[in-house]
């Protein structure tokens, strides 16, 4: 039986990355199935952490279809929007990254803390990465999501049957996903793209 790793369109070890820039639809595809790990979760608490990453992938597809050929890589994508003076995908990207890193710093806990409960392992994520963007009404409800992390043993059971596998692929794709956070908020710092948003 294949894993979740196995049935996702992309995954983010596998986006082109060509000299620091990254494919815009591999990497839309990649954040798409990211969304759908949160439904192996099983609790409709984290329907708010899908819908702002939803959000997000959609401003940013909608801004590639324009121009698929101008906005080919997320970097191409903000300088063109730079261009035209709109911000749309340029939040909506920073945003999602924002998501991703949560994401990623969550899942690598669960790397280097294998005795640690999701809950701690996002909550602790969530602390150090989204709480600040985040409003005192906002808050709450994401803290309430972290609490209602399914167990570690019942996630990774969830991912697939042969435990050595999934666990290898795990590693790959937080690497992979680690990889492409750190390019993309690099390249917003160095370019202050993420002023006023």
């Amino acid at each position: 039986m294949a894993t979740f790793f196995e049935k996702n369109k992309k995954n983010f070890q596998d986006v082109t990355i060509v000299e620091g820039k990254v494919d815009t639809a591999q990497f839309l595809d990649a954040s798409k199935d990211l969304v759908g790990l949160f439904d192996l979760f099983g609790s409709t608490a984290f329907g708010v952490v899908q819908s702002d990453m939803n959000g997000n992938i959609k401003k940013i597809q909608d801004r590639m279809m324009t121009n698929p050929i101008q906005n080919a890589t997320l970097q191409e994508l903000v300088l063109a929007e730079k261009a035209d003076k709109t911000k749309t995908a340029t939040q909506g990207l920073l945003w999602l990254m924002r998501g991703l890193e949560f994401t990623a710093v969550g899942l690598r806990r669960q790397i280097d803390n294998q005795n640690e409960e999701l809950a701690k392992s996002f909550t602790e994520a969530y602390n150090a990465t989204l709480t600040k963007h985040h409003s005192m009404l906002v808050r709450p409800i994401f803290k309430l999501a972290m609490k209602s992390c399914p167990y570690r043993k019942d996630l990774f059971e969830k991912l697939g049957q042969d435990q050595a596998l999934v666990w290898e692929q795990f590693v790959a794709w937080v690497d992979g996903l680690e990889k492409i956070v750190d390019i993309i908020k690099a390249f917003y710092a160095e370019g202050n793209y993420g002023k006023g948003l």
